[in-house]
């Protein structure tokens, strides 16, 4: 019996896609962990201080810049260290070294997740805070630039405590790495002069004002920089490649001496003219405020609205409530960054500031010499007696006012219209002379 003869068909192999050596040294150890570490500390962090920063782009920027370097700094240290003698832990250094890859490859790919899950971390929390200032914010823009480089910086903490964790192979170099790396950028904060804003978690940034533009790029580039030489000299197994290092210190240096040639006190930090323009409400007294607060407006004019009732139309009254630094105008008074008194675009105690309002309105300044004389004890305390009337000061604040209490009761049983007339010849006198303090 015969046949017919198939020939069979091989299957061809599968092709097996190569895992990338890079995926699985961002998948595995300490990594990812790190991350996640550094995420939550920044925002338990930044949870704290919600009120404080929950309303203007420059004080979320300036809090994150300070809560990722003080905080993600030593973490990233810390974690980069343990990362880092993770090969001398395990006895498999040499093996490693038997891979047919440059050495300075190999440790660019082992250092690769101590530099960016810090920075993946960190960003997260970046994301997260800038989503909560952006329903109470009035002007200006997030400083997107400054949080780069926050994240350079942050990446080239993460390499450095990388190499410290393969040259000493000790297994409590990571925890102390950690501590003085807290120390340090905590001194680096509160340390004055130039030198200051090198440091990555330095407090900057001021409510009107806004970074010169090359701050940013080159605050990266001398934390960048010096990670790179240190990479490129500890990779590199002759001399010639190491040389290259000279290219990324040259670069830090130089970023260095730019920003040591900024002013000590106000930095990057420049006034912005769109946010110190006026923004006026149509009371009287008017209540003006700089665009950067136009949102919170609406709850000054109502906090301070019980004062203008009474001093509306009387000769002497402010012409405007001057909130913030405004161009000064004749008939001003000023008062100050409202951002103390408020929480989210409302005022959380109006009584408070009312009566720091009307502080501010019978502070006169005088010269050496005046409040001198028999009735200057007598003046000063109806001063004080003229402001408890207009906004009495909340229980818990200010001095004692008790010996206030007999002008105040005169002051109260007025009439309305001696009331208006009382407070129209106090305006008019000089506190200055206690002679011409009227009495209740």
């Amino acid at each position: 019996m015969t046949g017919t003869l198939t020939p069979s068909r091989t299957a061809a192999p599968a092709r097996v896609r190569a895992v990338s050596p890079l995926r699985t040294e961002l998948r595995r150890g300490l990594g990812p962990w790190t991350g996640a570490a550094v995420a939550v500390v920044v925002l338990v962090a930044m949870y704290g201080k919600a009120p404080v920063w929950q309303a203007r782009w420059t004080d979320t920027t300036g809090l994150l810049h300070v809560a990722v370097g003080l905080l993600g700094g030593p973490l990233a240290l810390a974690a980069g260290c343990w990362q880092g003698g993770r090969d001398r832990r395990r006895g498999t250094v040499e093996l490693w070294e038997s891979v047919p890859r440059s050495p300075l490859r190999r440790l660019l790919v082992a250092v690769a997740p101590s530099a960016l899950w810090p920075v993946a971390g960190a960003l997260f929390a970046d994301a997260v805070c800038l989503l909560a200032t952006r329903p109470y914010v009035s002007g200006g823009r997030p400083y997107l630039e400054l949080l780069a480089a926050d994240a350079v910086a942050l990446a080239s903490l993460g390499a450095l405590g990388h190499l410290v964790g393969r040259l000493v192979p000790w297994r409590l170099a990571p925890p102390l790495l950690g501590v003085v790396g807290y120390v340090g950028l905590g001194i680096g904060t509160y340390a004055g002069g130039w030198a200051r804003w090198l440091g990555p978690a330095v407090e900057y940034g001021w409510p009107w004002g806004r970074p010169v533009w090359w701050f940013a790029p080159v605050s990266s580039a001398w934390a960048a920089g010096l990670a790179l030489a240190a990479l490129l000299a500890y990779g590199a197994r002759t001399a010639r490649p190491r040389a290259f290092a000279l290219v990324p210190l040259a670069v830090a240096v130089a970023a260095a001496g730019l920003i040591l040639r900024l002013p000590a006190d106000e930095g990057p930090w420049r006034p912005d003219p769109s946010l110190i323009r006026p923004v006026c409400d149509g009371g009287t007294p008017q209540v003006c405020a700089t665009a950067l607060d136009r949102k919170l407006l609406p709850a000054l004019s109502e906090a301070l609205a019980p004062i203008n009732a009474r001093l509306r139309g009387l000769p002497g009254a402010p012409a405007r409530w001057a909130v913030g630094p405004l161009d000064p105008r004749p008939g001003d008074v000023q008062l100050l960054d409202p951002s103390a008194d408020s929480v989210r675009g409302r005022i959380e105690r109006a009584d408070l500031y009312r009566n720091f309002a009307v502080m501010q309105l019978f502070s006169d300044t005088c010269r050496p010499g005046d409040l001198a004389g028999p009735n200057a004890e007598r003046a000063m305390t109806v001063n004080a007696a003229v402001i408890e009337w207009l906004a009495p000061t909340p229980d818990g604040f200010g001095p004692d006012v008790a010996g206030t209490q007999p002008h105040i009761d005169r002051l109260r049983a007025k009439s309305p219209a001696a009331q208006r007339d009382y407070l129209a010849r106090y305006l008019a006198a000089n506190t200055c002379h206690p002679d011409e303090v009227p009495i209740p």
